[in-house]
């Protein structure tokens, strides 16, 4: 694995959910906002980090998943 993840199972589930809720938003309004492609653009990344698991802005601050949980 090239990296170690950084984001707890409880938050991935929720990185996932707020993912796909700003996705569907974006799909709904997309022709007539830019704040739907922003909010689209923000939804697909919080998704994609909540299915990886890792954070790169999370490892940036040294954030790391404690194992002891």
């Amino acid at each position: 694995m090239l990296y170690v993840k950084n984001v707890p199972g409880w938050e991935r589930a929720l990185r996932i959910v707020m993912g796909l809720i700003g996705i569907a938003f974006a799909a709904m309004n997309w022709p007539a906002d830019a704040l739907a492609v922003a909010v689209g653009l923000m939804g697909a990344m919080l998704a994609l980090t909540g299915l990886v698991g890792f954070c790169p802005m999370c490892a940036m601050v040294g954030r790391k998943l404690d194992k002891g949980r």
